[in-house]
């Protein structure tokens, strides 16, 4: 996999410009969930960057992975922060939503996957509920409102997405657009997803958390079930990667995740430099396409 010079370049380009601006002031929020256990509505936190421009502008719903949105020292996360700056740079509103804190988890990554605490179909009312908010603030297109999740907020993005859910199809607002870092994509596939909107889906081939085989799988369902002009189907495997390719971390075998290909003998994780600088180029080509 051999990148070519406009990647490279876009790479170095994309690094400088999250070091600059990774400290971006975003505004902590709260809204209710549509999440309502027993009738009362779980309070959801998240933090809130805007963009500068000509409005109405874009907007991005950032869903975390099953370790949380925030680092070991309790701010954002790495993650979190590059890609608001690289989307806020890109004239987007950005909306990173915790969906674990406001339920008393810090993560759900050691937890098996039947006995989690906090469900997908949480994290799925979680992501309608913030599009919902987006909506509703001045300055954002309410035709452009997009998802970006990573491994279990990948997952919620599908969740989130598929209109065989019944809160999905009845959703007042949706989203036009969702990407996919290393989703889950057991459950929707075997569901059958059903999608209206735009999507694009970025897996590691060597991924042994969240393989990429089912992902792939559904990218050639939703392709076939699709009845929508607008909805389009994307999908990028990048060989020798890992779960969480798109970082700078050291390869590590996490023994904690009882999950994954191989259940009880840990998953691999960490950064692949290639597969980061054109995952993110990707990215900016998928979301800047209309």
């Amino acid at each position: 996999m051999k990148m070519s010079k406009f990647a490279v370049m876009l790479q170095g380009l994309i690094a400088g410009c999250c070091c600059v601006n990774a400290i971006a002031a975003h505004t902590e929020v709260s809204f209710a969930s549509l999440d309502a256990p027993s009738g009362q509505a779980v309070v959801l936190k998240a933090f809130w960057t805007p963009a500068s421009g000509i409005e109405p502008l874009p907007a991005m719903v950032l869903l975390h992975g099953c370790g949380g949105p925030y680092s070991a020292r309790g701010a954002l996360s790495q993650r979190m922060l590059d890609y608001t700056a690289l989307l806020h740079g890109q004239g987007m509103n950005v909306l990173v939503l915790d969906s674990l804190t406001p339920r008393g988890e810090r993560e759900l990554c050691t937890q098996k996957l039947g006995s989690r605490q906090v469900t997908m179909l949480q994290r799925r009312l979680d992501a309608l509920a913030a599009v919902a908010w987006l909506a509703a603030q001045s300055g954002v297109d309410t035709k452009r409102i997009g998802l970006l999740g990573w491994s279990n907020g990948g997952s919620a993005v599908l969740s989130a997405t598929n209109e065989r859910h019944a809160d999905v199809a009845a959703a007042a607002v949706k989203p036009s657009f969702a990407v996919a870092f290393y989703p889950g994509c057991d459950a929707e596939l075997k569901r059958g997803y059903q999608h209206t909107v735009r999507l694009l889906l970025l897996v590691g081939e060597a991924d042994d958390w969240t393989p990429a085989a089912p992902c792939k799988r559904l990218a050639q369902q939703a392709l076939r079930s699709t009845t929508s002009t607008e909805a389009s189907v994307h999908i990028e495997a990048y060989p020798g990667s890992f779960h969480g390719f798109d970082s700078t971390a050291p390869l590590r075998l996490r023994n904690d995740v009882p999950n994954g290909v191989n259940p009880g003998r840990g998953v691999t994780v960490g950064g692949n430099a290639e597969a980061l600088g054109l995952s993110r180029s990707r990215l900016l080509q998928f979301i800047n396409a209309r």
